[in-house]
């Protein structure tokens, strides 16, 4: 993984383990949102959150994230300007 998509993953990371139960290291690119049972509410909560981290809106998909890695798309535009 790149330096840019670590910060990603450490960041999306850091998010989830206020929602969820799942240790950071259980966490990975290829992890479904489902398995770490987050829903819509829990998704939406947490963009929010990365967006006050990211002090950057995300920027807005017709298409939720099913994955982390998806999250982790959503967030590289942010940490990459």
């Amino acid at each position: 993984m790149t330096d840019p998509e670590n910060k990603a993953l450490a960041l999306v990371r850091d998010a989830l383990t206020r929602y969820t139960d799942t240790p950071p290291e259980d966490i990975h690119p290829e992890t479904l949102l489902a398995d770490l049972q987050v829903d819509s509410l829990t998704l939406a909560e947490l963009l929010f959150e990365l967006e006050d981290k990211l002090g950057k809106s995300i920027s807005d998909t017709t298409e939720l994230p099913q994955s982390i890695a998806d999250v982790m798309a959503l967030v590289q535009p942010a940490l990459d300007a």
